[in-house]
């Protein structure tokens, strides 16, 4: 299931940083019921060592945006949305519930109304599907230089590991919310249609650098597993905004 939140700044201009992932994650967090947040945030879904949110967001989009190098912040004129999808319905009802409530709303340091939240219509999965990242989809390894120094190494959709990575965190999500370890083998596949260069997103989340990619790409997945992506995520990182994806049309 997943949202549109849109709202407009209260003198009509947002000023946010450029790397703003963290403001929207606390935005959200911050809109939750506590208790609701804490789990979320300290527990979520486990499988082993490893915790998913099964949430994730979109970037932000706005009828009229530009980057002021000057104070070196995007500024969005006019109404703001983003979308929100997670696993767990409570989180989104909680979200809404509290943003309808409240009516005005602080993104960052600034002060909006909103305007609406929009359920967003289903679809129905038929065969490989056209997707697009409306936010970047990010997987990676942690290797070691010859001096023992970590370093982070992002995939490219061009890589073989980068539809490796996403299915092999797929399973773990799947693991986690389903709570089995005899998951089913994922028979699929996702492959770039239109990712070009320029797709390649750079950010930081919490001043820790973050690669990823944005484009279209093309999804084959069983119901199940797609659905999981849908809702979740694809790759890494998805509760910090990262691998949400939309529905563009089905392969014909």
């Amino acid at each position: 299931m997943r949202l549109i939140v849109k709202f407009e700044p209260e003198n009509g201009i947002l000023r946010i940083s450029v790397n703003y992932n963290h403001i929207i994650q606390s935005f959200i967090l911050n809109n939750i019921k506590e208790k609701l947040a804490e789990w979320v945030h300290d527990e979520g879904y486990q499988f082993g060592k490893r915790r998913f949110k099964l949430y994730t967001f979109s970037r932000l989009f706005g009828e009229n945006r530009r980057y002021d190098p000057i104070s070196k912040k995007l500024i969005f004129e006019g109404r703001v949305w983003f979308k929100i999808s997670s696993v767990d319905i409570e989180i989104l009802e909680s979200f809404a519930a509290t943003l309808v409530k409240e009516g005005v709303v602080r993104i960052g340091s600034a002060k909006c109304n909103l305007v609406s939240i929009e359920v967003e219509r289903p679809f129905k999965l038929s065969g490989p599907m056209k997707i697009k990242a409306i936010s970047p989809i990010t997987v990676y390894r942690t290797l070691y230089t010859s001096d023992g120094q970590r370093k982070t190494y992002y995939f490219s959709p061009f890589e073989k590991e980068f539809e490796e990575l996403i299915f092999d965190n797929l399973r773990r999500k799947a693991k986690a919310y389903f709570s089995k370890n005899d998951i089913p083998p994922i028979e699929g596949y996702i492959k770039p249609v239109k990712v070009k260069k320029h797709n390649e997103i750079i950010t930081k989340f919490k001043g820790v650098i973050v690669k990823g990619w944005v484009g279209i790409y093309e999804l084959s997945l069983p119901e199940p597993w797609f659905m999981l992506a849908y809702n979740a995520g694809l790759g890494a990182k998805n509760s910090q905004g990262f691998g949400m994806i939309e529905v563009v049309r089905n392969k014909d």
